[in-house]
């Protein structure tokens, strides 16, 4: 599978696979999982990155302004699917493209892995990437998602 496309003369599309590049891709990630410090983050990746996660980052003049985190499955009801559990374009460079071109990229991994479907969460506070999903990138709206956090 491809792990760099080019996007123009300045930005391309890259998975994030090396300790290095995972740390870079931190201050954006920490966009949207502010509650993870950076050594938290290191760890989780160590777990996750083992059972298929993966990690795609947008590069503008050679920094990330962007990343998505992947993981492909299969269940009942998605069949086999694409699921993106982080997306993210810092703010600084939000409205430019680089999401639509991020999540468009994540389609094509998706067919090209013969997915029937790619599919995400989002927080209920996104009002802005509610939008952006339905409206530029053709998503529906089909559930809810609900969680318990189980303290001890």
């Amino acid at each position: 599978m491809v792990s760099a496309v080019k996007m123009g003369a300045f930005m391309e599309i890259v998975e994030l696979k090396t300790e290095a590049e995972l740390h870079e891709g931190y201050p954006v990630m920490h966009e949207l999982r502010t509650h993870l410090s950076e050594e938290q983050y290191m760890a989780l990746l160590a777990e996750m990155r083992p059972r298929g996660y993966r990690q795609f980052a947008v590069r503008d003049e050679g920094s990330i302004v962007a990343i998505a985190g992947i993981f492909f499955n299969v269940n009942l009801y998605y069949g086999h699917y694409l699921w993106v559990y982080d997306l993210i374009t810092t703010a600084a460079a939000r409205s430019k493209g680089y999401g639509q071109a991020l999540l468009g990229h994540m389609e094509e991994l998706a067919r090209a892995a013969g997915c029937d479907t790619i599919a995400l969460a989002s927080g209920v506070q996104r009002i802005d990437a509610h939008r952006f999903y339905e409206q530029r990138m053709g998503f529906d709206r089909p559930s809810y998602t609900f969680k318990k956090t189980l303290k001890p």
